[in-house]
């Protein structure tokens, strides 16, 4: 090897090794004692844009115009310390996301995603690959120079803990906490970010508004937050669906009943919560699928009827009921907004009533002469998945406004 040679070779580790957004160690680097991230992928332009034209509209049915990707992005799993307020605040490994535009930069914007209700343990952020509405996000976002972060909720992702389904303050932990992290690798590797935004889907934006509510409880600054499809009022989506059930209401909403019961029976420490509710005969296959055990899908039942015990569909006795007192608490809107909200949702949603999703805003509305913070959209006649498609560009439109 030439004199030469050996000269480029060292410039060309030196100008790597002063490129912090462009680490390449192998394995979890430490960036705080308990704080650490491990790259897990890159993703170039041709691949974030497949996911734009391709993968995106066979995941939603529909057909959107996205904006392309321009630059690649680095995937990053971030490891972290937390804790279950719901158990005396319980300590807990935690894992997310976050992934940074691979350009010169070293100033960008920060959006939180928080994902959808998943059926396998790893189909979370920290697993995009297993993701795909992590993957629209990425390719919208993060592929025009947005840091996306997203959490993977306790219980999901490498957790051993099970799953805090809709566990309102468990949420707010766990993204507060990525926040945090992700922001102590990004001083690790000498990057900064601008503005914050906070965004999410299904349970996503439900867990979206926990977040906003406690980081403005907190006075961490948020620039705008946006959902599409979210339950924002659990109690006012189950009731409607066990007292007031729709023509087009999703086969897969049982699953709703199953996940949020045995969590809520684990986290606020209820025993023999989920038996209460669900019926002796199904009672096994429910337990396996929140457990994510093998089972046979096909013996969950869709029909409500099948998997509730009779007496919950009197609304007093599901309202006086253990369960029922725990739903009627998980909300996330009911206090004076003051970042800018859009609630976007679809007319023709399966899981998500018109008034739901008008609901953030009716609220808000109620207050004297009316606080206009918070704004429902819809996104016309979009099934669960299509609002979540089609909402994602108009966040980006309206959050490049910002």
């Amino acid at each position: 090897m030439t004199m030469w040679i050996r000269i480029v070779l060292a410039l060309g580790v030196a100008i790597a090794a002063a490129s912090p957004g462009r680490a390449q160690q192998q394995g979890p680097i430490r960036a705080t004692s308990d704080v650490s991230y491990e790259l897990i992928a890159r993703w170039d332009v041709e691949r974030l844009n497949k996911i734009l034209t391709t993968d995106t509209p066979a995941f939603a049915g529909i057909k959107v115009d996205y904006t392309p990707a321009v630059n690649a992005v680095r995937l990053y799993r971030v490891s972290y310390a937390s804790v279950i307020p719901e158990r005396g605040n319980k300590p807990i490994a935690a894992t997310g996301l976050l992934a940074i535009p691979d350009t010169a930069a070293t100033s960008f914007p920060l959006l939180s995603y928080q994902h959808g209700t998943v059926y396998g343990k790893q189909e979370v952020p920290s697993f995009p690959e297993q993701s795909p509405e992590t993957q629209l996000m990425l390719a919208q976002f993060a592929g025009q120079g947005t840091i996306v972060i997203g959490a993977d909720y306790f219980g999901m992702g490498t957790s051993g803990e099970p799953e805090g389904y809709m566990v309102k303050a468990s949420h707010q932990q766990a993204t507060a906490d990525l926040l945090a992290a992700s922001r102590a690798v990004l001083d690790h590797l000498k990057l900064t970010t601008t503005k914050l935004l906070l965004a999410g889907w299904s349970q996503g934006g439900f867990v979206t508004m926990a977040m906003l509510e406690k980081l403005e409880h907190d006075g961490v600054p948020v620039t705008a937050a946006a959902t599409a499809s979210a339950p924002l009022d659990v109690g006012v989506a189950l009731n409607g669906f066990l007292s007031f059930p729709r023509k087009n209401d999703a086969a897969w909403v049982t699953s709703l009943f199953i996940l949020s019961s045995f969590s809520f029976e684990n986290y606020y420490g209820v025993p023999g919560l989920a038996r209460s509710l669900i019926n002796d005969d199904v009672y096994d296959i429910a337990r396996k699928a929140y457990q994510r055990q093998p089972y046979n899908a096909a013996d969950v039942p869709t029909d409500l009827h099948k998997l509730i015990r009779p007496a919950y569909f009197d609304p007093q006795f599901f309202a006086d009921s253990a369960y029922g007192r725990l739903i009627a608490a998980t909300h996330a809107y009911r206090w004076v907004i003051k970042t800018p909200v859009r609630n976007y949702y679809g007319e023709s949603d399966e899981a998500i009533s018109i008034g739901l999703g008008q609901l953030g805003m009716t609220y808000q509305r109620a207050m004297g002469a009316g606080n206009t913070r918070v704004e429902a959209i819809s996104t016309g006649p979009t099934t669960h998945r299509g609002t979540f498609a089609t909402a994602v560009p108009q966040w980006k439109i309206w959050f490049d406004t910002m």
